[in-house]
């Protein structure tokens, strides 16, 4: 449960503030009393325990996992959101009608957590909205970094695992600022404000 502070002690903090803070730390930064009570009741998904929302500078994105589908990868994902991993991370290759990629500490597409995890590939179609993992060459090297389709991908079918959907928000994901070129690279990328498990707000 959040800390629901009384409108006297609200503060605002800057951004740089609470970059890489973990869920107990933000937990304890408190919020006040009309925000607790938005983030209760404002989510609409299936599964609180697995679904994520994810802060962009445009808006929130929330997105609704699929434990049966990718268990480990699922697993992995929920436990580096709670960790503040991704909070502060780039979109660091994003190329227009394709897709948005991040997850990355060093950002620059070549770091991760230090955790790799067996391919889950499964069933589920790669089209709008869908969250897979990206990975190396060998299907066991995925790690951190996913991406989100902004449109049907169906040569990625099979290859990657698909972990998660965007279920609302994706017109933010839309206006993350794209790459160039062949690879999408981008400079001066945008960012993930935060991440958290909806059942932890």
């Amino acid at each position: 449960m959040v800390n629901v502070l009384e409108k006297s002690k609200t503060i605002s903090l800057d951004k740089s503030e609470t970059k890489n803070l973990g869920m107990e730390e933000k937990k304890k930064l408190g919020v006040s009393e009309t925000r607790g009570k938005k983030m209760k009741h404002s989510y609409n998904v299936k599964d609180a325990e697995n679904a994520l929302v994810m802060k962009l500078k445009d808006g929130e994105v929330v997105i609704e996992m699929f434990p049966d589908a990718a268990p480990n990868h699922v697993a992995r994902i929920k436990e580096l959101v709670r960790q503040g991993f991704y909070n502060g991370l780039k979109f660091h290759r994003v190329i227009e009608g394709f897709m948005a990629q991040t997850g990355c500490p060093l950002g620059t597409g070549t770091g991760g957590s230090g955790k790799k995890l067996k391919a889950e590939f499964n069933k589920i179609p790669h089209k709008r909205g869908i969250v897979s993992m990206a990975r190396a060459m060998n299907p066991d090297s995925a790690d951190s970094q996913f991406f989100i389709c902004y449109a049907d991908c169906p040569h990625l079918d099979g290859q990657y695992t698909v972990w998660g959907q965007v279920v609302s928000g994706m017109e933010f994901v839309d206006k993350i600022k794209k790459g160039g070129g062949y690879n999408g690279i981008v400079y001066e990328p945008d960012e993930i404000i935060s991440i958290d498990v909806i059942a932890d707000l």
